[in-house]
């Protein structure tokens, strides 16, 4: 049940769609057309990645009057869990807005990383087409006539882990900077941190590397379209005052 509405939901559009793109590139380039895709649902999503970095901010400014409502309200946990929400209530804050967005883009992601997993485009699984997909008369898994997109690549692995450093350098030292308080929080938020900051990135290249290029790809172009949407959000939250 779960496959399935996976599958009509999400997995069958995004390769549709990836097919449709390697018979309109020229050259039926599928690196081209995966950087393309890869594009197009960055920017589908990014409405609500715009949202929940705002609100990630927003409760950033407000974590100093959260502070004083747990000392206030120490050991009474419904009394500070009412008096929270209504500071939110007051700020226009939505808290729940970040999962929202999480759980919006996960299948997405999951879907068109899947995507470029499975198919491997040596052949068209013309049983997951719809009727006015097109078909590519050429696909050429030469990434503009220098890497297999169907092979392994150095290269473009070691770029996948350092465009991921780069995404989460961005971040950390924005809207995710952890918070200058001492406690367990900050502990775990500075973990977190250390690890999406330098093990991840490597995380990140080890299976560009074990899969192929057109996973790299995918990564290094959703890397460099999270970088610079970090640094849009920055520009803007700062013009709105954030």
């Amino acid at each position: 049940m779960i496959s399935s509405l996976f599958n009509s939901f999400f997995y069958n559009p995004i390769y549709n769609t990836l097919v449709a793109l390697v018979a309109l590139v020229p050259g039926g380039d599928v690196g081209v057309a995966v950087i393309i895709l890869t594009i197009i649902i960055r920017l589908i999503l990014l409405p609500f990645s715009l949202s929940a970095a705002r609100t990630q901010r927003a409760i950033k400014i407000l974590e100093p009057k959260i502070k004083e409502l747990k000392e206030k309200h120490k050991g009474d946990k419904e009394k500070e869990a009412l008096e929270t929400l209504d500071l939110y209530r007051e700020a226009q804050v939505n808290p729940f807005v970040s999962i929202l967005s999480a759980f919006i883009q996960i299948p997405v992601l999951l879907a068109l990383y899947f995507v470029f997993l499975y198919e491997p485009f040596s052949t068209i699984n013309t049983a997951r087409l719809y009727t006015a997909t097109p078909l590519p008369h050429l696909v050429s898994l030469e990434f503009l006539g220098i890497l297999s997109v169907a092979g392994k690549s150095l290269i473009l692995a070691v770029i996948a882990g350092l465009t991921q450093f780069l995404q989460a350098h961005l971040s950390l030292s924005g809207t995710m900077k952890p918070s200058d308080t001492k406690g367990v929080q900050n502990d775990f938020q500075k973990v977190m941190g250390m690890q999406l900051k330098y093990v991840f990135p490597f995380l990140i290249g080890t299976i560009s590397y074990t899969t192929s290029s057109a996973i790299a790809l995918y990564f290094i172009t959703t890397n460099l379209a999270g970088s610079l949407q970090e640094l849009y959000v920055r520009r803007r939250l700062v013009t709105d005052g954030l």
